[in-house]
């Protein structure tokens, strides 16, 4: 455990916080989202199999998870690879990659990806949401499931030797399962021991943070090493997600990039744009939480890819940055989100 106080671990091995740089919190390099599959409108279920043309691009964004073929990230190695060598040609540093076991996790391919790019690439240990838990992993204990996220930080995951640096994304559903309640245990747990960063997927519902955050916190996790995704499809409700900032958690506003009409798993709530997303932030930096904000675009389907007419792993670098210079988040800030931020949630206590 010693070994890896004031170290960052990434799938190549331990490095020393300040090779980071600009770090993007939650993206996925290759994954399989076929567990999240949403059968398309009457009427429109040949879609559905199609290949993905020019055609049909605008009707995959705005039904992603309504299409096959743009659920199978994990087919696009050499596309990823081409946009990684992009984002660092644009400042990139570092990618945390958010796959866990459930949706396909594949380690040996982040390494290869890291070697080739020169991206600094860290793997997420421990499980999804709920559906994607094996019936073995349901059946596990606390201190079973703690073993085995400890043991793909400290010895490897997947059966190789290649190390997670981060728990998670750790899946959470609303209302939360018996199983995802014994992970989030699990995950405080082996935080407590190995002074790891860890990151949550919330259920889709503005107390599923609050909720997660109590039982993470009464199961031993240090909240200060703790990122809360997905809050731009999550709390709101301004003074409900000023309340949640209180908490101590870093914030994340994952979902650059995603402007569609209807939110297929929230259909009630209306995803916002990159301007709302912007807008969000500043707000936050204005109440003076400049310092647990972190970004990301959260890729995980084919359409998000520059491939596919998506705007690719360093949309933020090159559109966001600039827009929020515009709208007067100072370059020092950007940076505190981009660099400090993200090296200080790495590295391990």
């Amino acid at each position: 455990m010693a070994s890896l106080s004031g170290k960052v671990q990434t799938v190549l091995g331990l490095v020393e916080p300040s090779q980071l740089g600009c770090t993007m919190t939650h993206e996925h390099l290759t994954m399989d989202y076929t567990c999240c599959y949403v059968p398309p409108s009457s009427g429109q279920e040949t879609l559905s199999d199609e290949p993905i043309e020019m055609k049909n691009l605008f009707w995959i964004k705005q039904n992603p998870y309504s299409h096959k073929e743009n659920l199978l990230l994990y087919q696009e190695t050499d596309a990823v690879k081409e946009e990684l060598l992009q984002y660092k040609a644009a400042g990139g540093g570092t990618i945390v990659e958010n796959t866990t076991m459930g949706i396909s996790r594949d380690v040996k391919t982040l390494k290869k990806l890291s070697q080739e790019t020169g991206v600094h690439v860290i793997a997420g240990a421990g499980f999804y949401v709920h559906h994607t838990h094996s019936s073995e992993t349901q059946a596990m204990s606390v201190e079973q499931l703690t073993d085995i996220i400890m043991h793909e930080i400290l010895s490897g995951a997947d059966g190789t030797n290649i190390k997670c640096g981060v728990v998670g994304e750790i899946g959470c559903s609303w209302p939360l399962t018996e199983s995802e309640n014994k992970v989030l245990q699990a995950t405080a747990h082996a935080q407590s021991q190995l002074g790891c960063p860890i990151i949550i997927h919330p259920g889709r519902n503005s107390n599923a943070p609050f909720q997660i955050l109590r039982i993470l916190q009464e199961a031993g996790a240090d909240i200060s090493k703790t990122v809360i995704s997905h809050l731009d499809r999550t709390i709101f409700d301004e003074k409900k997600l000023l309340e949640f900032a209180k908490l101590g958690c870093y914030l994340e506003y994952d979902l650059f990039g995603t402007e569609i009409l209807n939110y297929h798993f929230n259909p009630d709530r209306d995803m916002p744009s990159d301007n709302e997303r912007i807008a969000r932030v500043r707000m936050l930096i204005d109440e003076g939480y400049e310092d647990r904000i972190v970004i990301a675009h959260d890729i995980h389907t084919k359409n998000r890819l520059m491939k596919y007419g998506g705007h690719g792993y360093s949309h933020i670098l090159k559109n966001i940055v600039p827009k929020m210079l515009l709208r007067g988040i100072s370059q020092n800030r950007i940076d505190k989100i981009l660099i400090d931020n993200p090296k200080q949630w790495l590295t391990f206590k």
